[in-house]
């Protein structure tokens, strides 16, 4: 009768699902949080009492201010809310300073601002196809799609646990990716481009939107055979798109330009030095690249093959050092990095300009790309997983094989952000909201696809399983051994390198997928 109810009201199961995941982050307010949070409050008190011209070169703190213009306008705007719940988080010399106002304060603001990516949600399932109709409201893919983006595991923690502001960021993106489908290409790269200028991440996109925006809405034609039209480019719309790129970063990068900062910008956006890996491995290329390089520094050691005294000690043991200098390995430079990434990232985008097939197709180029650019990236944050999981969402309930591929790549790469929080009350909550959130994710696409074959194969579901036996080792086992003193980093570098292996596996079946993808006369003429 409940659902009944729900599906009377129309949408009202998305405001129900929409409260619900709300009143959920209310509970986590009182939760650990990491040093991002000591980091947002600093750019509190930065664009709060610094004027302008000082926002880039303030070092007081360890965590200066790295995002570009738009968030740290954002920072401005919420510092003036700030001052009425505690005026002494907005100053700059109060380091680690955390009143029980100023968490009440930080984390409503994540809470408040992800009322825009509640919205992108709502718009998304806008765009989902209704072919699918299903009698249950619960079994609609619209319905799914919002619990899978709403209830997304890995956002849950990493904002509203762990500390940081990528809702409202994710929102602006599924925006720009919603106006897309919807054919407002306009209003897609406004937004795409004000998100660029919020968190320059995002630039590992850019691709995706650049030559989808180039195919759809520069050129207004294809030919019969879905080839190309070259004589229905538009030299209007091409002007149209430049002048929202110029204008937004007019708008965001001018008043540092006039100032003469713009080199000193750059160089807080973009800070090589930090070294190939970020503090705990990312689940990627260079995870195993390191782990390999660990296995064989010991192998050359045991067979003499290496000099022990000439080996770093942080090399052999720390696994988290940030500058990593691999032993038997050649060691990995920014250039190596970019190139990779190109490398990776090019197959996708001539798929995108060679076999367009619409939104769908934009959407593959850009999982590929985020997941490209996480897997041989510099310096690479394990959280930017989220980057790729969550437009694959839009994918999974469009397709079996894209269902299948989701499953692993959300599992796998929640997973690895478990390390994340390794605080013991904490344990409880994010293996339970993991469970749930896997649960629903394997049961809801299962019963959406249940007419075609397995969405999994035996080796993908042992593999995921496996997951199970190495949490309890991580969690339960390890510390009780002595090895807990002599090698830390064990658990972390089990953790990375296992996961590795599957985010590397959804990477290339969704590349496989795309190549060999065969285009219906239907989608050419499209």
């Amino acid at each position: 009768r409940g659902v009944r109810a729900m599906a009377a009201g129309g949408r009202g199961w998305f405001r129900a699902l929409a409260l619900g995941v709300s009143f959920l982050k209310c509970l986590l307010i009182p939760t650990y949080y990491s040093t991002d949070f000591e980091v947002h409050r600093n750019w509190l008190a930065i664009t709060h009492s610094l004027p302008l011209s000082q926002w880039y070169y303030e070092a007081t703190s360890e965590w200066t201010l790295d995002y570009p213009p738009f968030f740290a306008w954002f920072e401005y705007a919420l510092s003036h809310i700030a001052k009425y719940f505690d005026p002494q988080m907005l100053v700059v010399e109060n380091l680690n300073y955390a009143s029980r106002a100023t968490v009440f304060f930080q984390r409503l603001s994540v809470i408040f601002t992800d009322t825009l990516f509640i919205y992108a949600v709502h718009e998304c399932c806008r765009c989902v196809n209704g072919k699918r109709a299903a009698k249950d409201i619960l079994e609609k893919p619209t319905f799914i799609l919002a619990v899978l983006l709403l209830w997304n595991f890995g956002l849950l923690i990493v904002d509203h646990i762990h500390f940081q502001y990528n809702g409202f960021l994710f929102g602006l993106m599924l925006l720009s990716v919603a106006r897309l489908c919807q054919k407002r290409y306009l209003e897609g790269a406004l937004l795409f481009a004000v998100l660029l200028h919020f968190k320059h991440i995002y630039m590992y996109v850019a691709p995706a939107y650049g030559i989808y925006l180039l195919r759809s809405y520069c050129f207004t034609a294809n030919n019969a055979d879905g080839s190309l039209k070259w004589r229905s480019f538009s030299f209007l719309h091409v002007t149209l798109l430049g002048l929202i790129v110029c204008l937004v970063s007019a708008l965001s990068l001018g008043p540092f330009l006039v100032l003469g900062q713009l080199p000193q910008v750059i160089s807080r956006l973009f800070p090589f030095k930090r070294g190939l890996c970020h503090a705990y491995w990312a689940p990627n290329f260079w995870a195993l690249y390191n782990a390999m390089d660990k296995a064989l520094t010991i192998l050359g050691l045991k067979c003499n093959f290496l000099d022990g005294t000439k080996i770093p000690k942080a090399s052999m043991t720390g696994g988290l050092v940030q500058e990593f200098q691999h032993t038997v390995l050649p060691s990995v430079t920014p250039l190596a990095t970019l190139i990779c990434t190109f490398i990776a990232i090019l197959p996708s985008v001539f798929c995108l300009w060679f076999k367009p097939q619409g939104p769908r197709g934009f959407l593959q180029c850009l999982v590929l790309c985020a997941l490209s650019s996480f897997m041989f990236g510099w310096h690479v944050h394990e959280k930017a997983i989220l980057l790729a999981i969550l437009p694959l969402s839009l994918l999974s309930i469009q397709r079996a094989k894209d269902a299948g591929i989701y499953l692993i790549l959300a599992t796998t790469g929640h997973f690895s952000l478990f390390p994340l929080l390794f605080t013991t009350p904490e344990l409880p909550i994010k293996i339970l909201l993991m469970l749930l959130f896997t649960v629903y994710s394997f049961s809801s696409l299962k019963s959406l696809f249940r007419r075609e074959k397995p969405l999994l194969n035996w080796l993908e579901t042992i593999y995921l399983i496996q997951l199970v036996p190495l949490e309890i080792f991580c969690e339960i086992i390890f510390p009780l051994t002595p090895w807990k003193w002599h090698f830390p980093f064990v658990p972390l570098l089990l953790t990375s390198v296992y996961c590795a292996l599957g985010i590397t596996y959804a990477w290339l079946k969704l590349y496989v997928s795309v190549l060999t993808e065969r285009i219906s006369v239907r989608q050419k003429a499209e």
